[in-house]
């Protein structure tokens, strides 16, 4: 019987100008996969370049990270904006980093948006459909990854609708909602720092395709990738202790959409 297959994730590029934020030099050399950011909540053309052949360099494949027009509030702000005014902004920094991929001659392989706008998706179709179609707009073959549990039924649904494949995320190093929603920020322990904690959040995630809430349920769950935040203060620790458990578990550790 083959291995299970995991990916793991991390949010990337989101220097800016002189701000320096996030460990990518460090993290990347545990991850599959890099979600960069396009200029919108961080990130700028030359730190998108940089973060591109970074990845080259460590065979990490290339996500873009759009999200809101919100530098000042990195993008955890929600923003009341038209569904043709989301997808604007989809394209625009989908294209964006399309263009450095090409520049360094590796695949874009897909699409996680960020913040606010990720979780504004959880749960609204109109949303969701307005993210689905500026990637079919831009690559049909761009995977979308949004957020497994209670998104997945939707996220199904407008995938399909839209032609483009979409692939489910968990993230070791936050807590969950009863309904299978992210914990706001704003609450105690909706961060998780210890890596011993994350670590066995993701061995359930990854082996067991659940998570436990914050009031003790058990929420089954569709899960492909997990994401390790590259801005927590303990995000080498987490990603270098997870992989090293899923490896001893007998998982194998892919890039997102690779093949079998």
């Amino acid at each position: 019987m083959e291995a299970k297959r995991i990916d793991i994730n991390c949010d990337m590029g989101e220097s800016y100008g002189a701000y320096r934020l996030g460990m990518d030099a460090e993290v990347i050399r545990y991850i599959t996969s890099a979600n960069v950011a396009c200029g919108y909540h961080a990130g700028d053309p030359q730190v998108m370049d940089r973060t591109v052949k970074l990845a080259k360099e460590h065979g990490v494949g290339v996500g873009a990270h759009p999200g809101y027009p919100d530098l000042v509030g990195f993008g955890r702000r929600n923003m009341e904006c038209t569904p043709e005014e989301v997808r604007d902004f989809m394209i625009y920094q989908i294209g964006a980093l399309q263009g450095f991929c090409a520049f360094h001659g590796v695949p874009l392989q897909h699409v996680k948006p960020h913040g606010s706008l990720y979780n504004m998706c959880v749960g609204n179709e109109t949303l969701s459909v307005a993210v689905a179609e500026a990637i079919a707009a831009v690559d049909p073959g761009l995977i979308w990854v949004t957020l497994g549990g209670a998104q997945a039924d939707l996220a199904k649904k407008v995938a399909a609708e839209a032609g483009i494949r979409v692939l489910f995320e968990a993230f070791p190093d936050r807590a969950y909602t009863p309904d299978g929603k992210l914990a706001s920020r704003k609450l105690p322990g909706a961060v998780i720092e210890d890596p011993k904690r994350a670590c066995e959040q993701a061995l359930r995630m990854a082996k067991e395709s659940a998570v436990i809430a914050l009031d003790g349920t058990r929420i089954e769950m569709e899960v492909h990738t997990l994401c390790v935040h590259g801005d927590n203060p303990s995000a080498v620790d987490h990603v270098k202790t997870i992989r090293q458990a899923l490896e001893a578990e007998g998982l194998r550790i892919v890039r997102v959409g690779a093949p079998d």
